[in-house]
């Protein structure tokens, strides 16, 4: 009998290590292992005092019935303790000021070596204030994603906090004179749900279009697609509605906000002392139906007005040619979307269309066109086990009116007012040297781009990513490290992303 009582205590403080597990995730599984710790530690005991009430040998009797009625009493009085605890968690865990919390995210440090920039190293939450490149966009960052859910069932309202230092949508939002903060959030929002189908939500949320989400955890290669980086909208501040039919099979999604990355409403000076606010908001829809368990089909637009860039313009003046009268231009985008999974394979298929008034190059209006197509397929080889490949192919065509719009900025480095010399947008410098109107009559790049990675999955939570990207563009808009430029460029890529 001594042996199993010893057993049996010493088994009791390892059964508070799911206690303490639980007060970092709060799981209501967790509180459930605890409960079955602690009844098979009452059976435990029940034996024991059971195998007490049997008679004992003569000679061994008068010792160890004092002992063992006393280790029996320790017993009840630990278990009770233990219970008083699994009260307090589940209380906390339905009442308390950690029900409902939850924080998960990702960090995903990167190598990356760039052939025009000849350039290699490490890249890690690096990213200047308002710059975006293909190259580092959203990828080499520290993402954190804290959500608190306020009761329980599908009326039960949520806030929920993005943070994402020198990255996304943070790194690029602006006030109302177009200055960048340097945000660290690249979401804030409140959700209402009104009816189990339908639910209201407020804050800076993500754009409603394309195939493709920001988190590295959930892409299928290391950096983005052209459209998702150069074409489709950035983030809104603003309500948003979503709605599904009764049989889940469709998804309606409506959206109104400011002018994409704007905090408020834009403001331009009009050079007189007065100034003029883009009040009209921006109307974005989408709306998905799932086709199969395996097929999604998406659709989505956006319509109203943004902000001409006018990078070197006096007061009143707006426009690269510094020519417009009207500091805002109508925006119209548009973009359909598939994804068909099924098993191990992924398939994802985009097409886009977007148009922004006076936003072009010339003064005229800006017009990008493209497509992207990736395919997926997952397996398990000898010795690496589980790993995966991606190929994908993105087009992206920005050549009307010397090109530009709201997604694709010329002059934001480099000494070439009519190029983007990191992404390679812009018009051909050799047709601007050439030009007696400031490049006006020149086109704007048509891009494209071939991905391929190799994803591991060496551990639970963890992904490992290779990827060789070569881009190329009708114009020689690529910068290289000797001054010159050139039509192509090529990066490899690595990246560890744990998730958490």
């Amino acid at each position: 009998m001594r042996p199993n009582l010893i057993a049996a205590l010493a088994l009791a403080p390892a059964l508070l290590l799911p206690a303490a597990a639980w007060a970092g995730t709060g799981t209501e599984a967790e509180i459930a292992d605890l409960k079955k710790a602690l009844a098979a530690l009452q059976h435990r005991l029940d034996t024991l005092e059971q195998e007490k009430a049997k008679p004992a040998a003569p000679v061994a009797a008068a010792a160890d019935t004092s002992q063992l009625s006393a280790d029996v009493a320790a017993m009840h009085e630990q278990l009770s303790a233990q219970q008083l605890k699994v009260d307090t968690l589940e209380t906390a865990a339905s009442t308390g000021p950690i029900a409902g919390l939850s924080v998960t995210g990702y960090v995903d440090p990167v190598y990356l070596y760039n052939r025009a920039q000849h350039s290699g190293g490490f890249h890690f939450i690096n990213q200047g204030a308002g710059v975006y490149d293909y190259y580092n966009s959203s990828i080499g960052d520290v993402y954190l994603d804290i959500k608190k859910t306020f009761g329980v069932g599908p009326l039960a309202p949520s806030a929920e906090v993005v943070i994402e230092p020198n990255r996304g949508a943070g790194a690029n939002l602006v006030n109302e004179k177009g200055s960048v903060g340097g945000n660290i959030f690249t979401q804030a929002d409140v959700a209402i749900p009104l009816t189990p189908r339908q639910t209201v939500v407020v804050g800076l949320l993500p754009s409603l279009a394309g195939y493709e989400t920001q988190p590295s955890n959930t892409m299928l290669t290391l950096t983005h697609n052209l459209l998702y980086d150069f074409s489709e909208p950035a983030s809104y501040l603003g309500v948003l509605w979503k709605s599904f039919s009764s049989d889940y099979k469709y998804l309606w999604q409506v959206m109104i906000g400011n002018e994409q990355l704007h905090t408020s409403n834009a403001i331009a000076s009009t050079g007189s002392g007065t100034t003029k606010t883009d009040m009209v908001p921006n109307l974005s829809a989408r709306l998905d139906y799932t086709y199969s368990t395996a097929l999604d089909l998406g659709v989505s637009t956006t319509v109203g007005r943004n902000s001409i860039y006018s990078p070197s313009c006096s007061s009143g003046s707006y426009g690269y040619q510094c020519d417009g009268t009207q500091p805002f231009g109508t925006y119209l985008y548009g973009e359909t979307d598939l994804t068909y999974v099924w098993g191990k394979t992924q398939y994802n298929a985009q097409l886009d269309f977007g148009t922004l008034s006076h936003g072009a190059w010339n003064g005229g209006n800006a017009r990008w066109y493209g497509v992207s197509l990736l395919a997926h397929r997952k397996w398990t080889a000898p010795v690496v086990g589980k790993m995966g490949g991606t190929l994908r192919f993105d087009y992206l065509d920005n050549s009307a009116n010397g090109g530009g719009g709201a997604g694709i900025v010329y002059g934001l480095s480099g000494s070439n007012s009519a190029v983007n010399p990191t992404s390679g947008f812009g018009i051909d410098p050799s047709c601007l040297a050439q030009s007696t109107d400031n490049g006006r009559e020149c086109k704007g790049a048509r891009r494209a781009d071939l991905t391929a990675d190799l994803l591991f999955y060496p551990a639970t939570n963890t992904i490992v990513k290779f990827e060789y990207r070569h881009d190329w563009a009708s114009n020689h808009v690529f910068q290289t490290s000797g001054g010159t430029y050139s039509k192509n460029n090529d990066i490899f890529a690595t990246t560890l992303v744990y998730s958490f």
